[in-house]
């Protein structure tokens, strides 16, 4: 398993995209009279089913202890793109694999996420639920959904596996 690595646009690209108000890679325009810059398009938000509804949803975390804390199961929203935004966290980790079916675990990374930096996982890219460190954190979340299993696919893993520190 690779080290945890810092959260980068690049680093990340092949899970879905890094938010963050210091992105260069980003164009920016004036906004807000002249007081802001606007970067607009920073990520792709796929819908592929035109019935579901978007879901502005906020989850409350619990920090992990990373020294029991195992890996127990990877999930995926095969029809939509999902995006956490961090309302309060200082650190969180950002656990993604490829894979169709199943996680391939020879692809699965691990970041190390900042307070300032939001992502939105592509449809169909595995990933653990949050894991939030250092303090409770809460986070906005963007997913469409139609009330179906496929909103949510979860895969355990036949060994869960400690995170590299």
């Amino acid at each position: 398993m690779t080290p945890v690595a810092p959260l980068t646009a690049a680093a990340f690209a092949p899970f879905g995209a890094v938010l963050s108000a210091d992105r260069d890679d980003v164009s920016s325009r004036g906004a807000n009279q002249g007081t802001a810059a606007r970067r607009d398009f920073i990520a792709d938000l796929v819908n592929l089913r035109p019935h579901a509804r978007l879901n502005l949803a906020s989850f409350r975390c619990a920090p992990r202890d990373l020294a029991t804390f195992r890996v127990a199961l990877l999930e995926k929203h095969p029809h939509s793109a999902q995006v956490f935004v961090p309302m309060n966290a200082r650190r969180y980790l950002v656990v993604v694999a490829l894979g169709d079916d199943a996680p391939d675990l020879s692809t699965l990374r691990v970041f190390e996420a900042l307070g300032t930096q939001g992502i939105a996982y592509a449809p169909g890219v595995w990933h653990h639920p949050m894991i939030a460190l250092d303090a409770p954190s809460d986070f906005t979340c963007l997913v469409w959904e139609d009330g179906t299993a496929e909103d949510c696919v979860e895969f355990p893993l036949a060994s869960p596996f400690a995170l590299p520190r």
